[in-house]
């Protein structure tokens, strides 16, 4: 209950005092990528398995298609997309979905559907939780979009190495989650400080 009522004040909190930016980023999304909406909408897997509607500032090109796995580079990320992705700004009208309750200020990202159906006997522990604007495995894979660009096979590589690891580090957050250390990790967050951040691989590095 103490999470619950700290998440919606400080959610609320948070979108009043960053009004001015959450304007200043909508008006340079309407004039530097005109032609879509500025509010990018996708159902994700929340709460107990179940979906609801995720709101991020867009940071593609119209109808690009493609994979749900974002790789640095990429030429449906927009020059000010990928301002806004490396910069985390594209996630602040996430705080709506905290404010509403679909999510946390702290937890596991919430995936696309079909991730969640992957989880098995304890793992599915994971979805008792709300999702997260930021967590641990989201702090340890901040460069996850410059990791994947070393790699030959970035959805593989998503597949079977990072999500994986972002699911054992989730449900050791489950197990030992507290208020104080959720602060922790908001604070983390702004500063973008952490000492598991992940690296690429030796032999992606040569």
């Amino acid at each position: 209950m103490l999470k619950w009522i700290f998440d919606r004040v400080m959610a609320a909190a948070g979108l009043l005092a960053l009004c001015p930016v959450l304007a200043v980023v909508a008006v340079l999304i309407r004039v530097r990528m005109p032609g879509g909406p500025v509010i990018f909408r996708q159902r994700r897997v929340g709460r107990g398995g179940r979906l609801f509607t995720m709101y991020k500032f867009r940071s593609m090109t119209v109808g690009h298609g493609g994979s749900s796995v974002s790789v640095a580079g990429e030429s449906r990320i927009t020059p000010l997309g990928h301002v806004l992705r490396r910069y985390k700004l594209d996630e602040l009208p996430e705080l709506w979905n905290v404010l509403i309750g679909d999510m946390s200020l702290v937890g596991p990202r919430p995936d696309v559907p079909g991730y969640a159906d992957r989880l098995t006997g304890e793992d599915r522990d994971v979805l008792r939780l709300r999702p997260g604007i930021t967590g641990p495995a989201s702090l340890k894979y901040a460069n996850e979009e410059e990791i994947l660009a070393l790699v030959d096979d970035p959805q593989r590589y998503n597949d079977e190495v990072i999500f994986p690891d972002k699911v054992r580090i989730n449900l050791q957050y489950y197990r030992s989650h507290s208020l104080a250390g959720d602060i922790r990790l908001i604070f983390a967050t702004i500063f973008r400080s952490y000492s598991d951040t992940a690296t690429p691989p030796d032999h992606l590095t040569t």
